[in-house]
């Protein structure tokens, strides 16, 4: 990516930030699918995102690599809708089922630092699943698992295949190539039950 769109991305993810604003984060390319959020913080490589879904509520964290980011944009018609589904989130008390909020709350390390180790440090310390989109997938493949084992290059997961169930997978990731990371969200959470009922892991 050429430098001055990499600054000029690392600026709207810096006003979004402090003006607290919902954007769509495009890093898939050629898809309808973008994240939906508000940036908490960023490191050099990475930004770490309040993600929100469909619904207006509060979908887990994500932690994106600033390079793998087509646009980002505000405004919208459809953050305009997702806000007014916010509202509804909250008077109706199922905007932040994950606490969310309180998890970053109550661990400002988190957002500090690198993001992306703190993700899988987190996740890996913890036994709580991740969803991991490559490089080489681009997001037409993520992989949803536990982290066996990693190190400062790369990690590997023990993931399920929702149209092979036979087994679980194992699939070695080098850090330099995740684009982005999920984490304490519903992703995660459905992960988690598939893992302990047809894994008992």
């Amino acid at each position: 990516m050429e430098k001055a769109k990499l600054n000029e991305l690392r600026a709207q993810l810096v006003i979004a930030r402090q003006r607290g604003t919902l954007v769509e984060i495009h890093n898939i390319p050629h898809d309808e699918y973008f994240n939906v959020g508000f940036v908490v913080a960023m490191d050099p490589l990475f930004c770490l995102v309040i993600s929100i879904d469909w619904d207006g509520k509060i979908n887990g964290l994500v932690v994106i690599r600033i390079s793998s980011i087509e646009k980002i944009e505000s405004d919208t018609d459809y953050l305009l809708t997702i806000s007014e589904k916010t509202k509804v989130a909250h008077r109706h008390g199922y905007f932040d089922l994950w606490q969310v909020q309180e998890f970053i709350d109550d661990h400002p390390a988190f957002s500090k630092g690198d993001l992306l180790n703190n993700a899988l440090n987190d996740s890996y310390a913890h036994q709580l699943p991740v969803v991991i989109g490559t490089r080489k997938y681009k997001g037409a493949n993520d992989f949803t698992g536990l982290i066996n084992r990693r190190d400062r290059v790369k990690l590997d997961l023990h993931y399920f295949n929702e149209r092979d169930l036979s087994s679980l997978w194992s699939y070695e990731i080098l850090l330099a190539q995740i684009d982005y990371v999920r984490v304490r969200g519903t992703q995660a959470a459905t992960g988690r039950q598939i893992m302990r009922d047809l894994f008992q892991n």
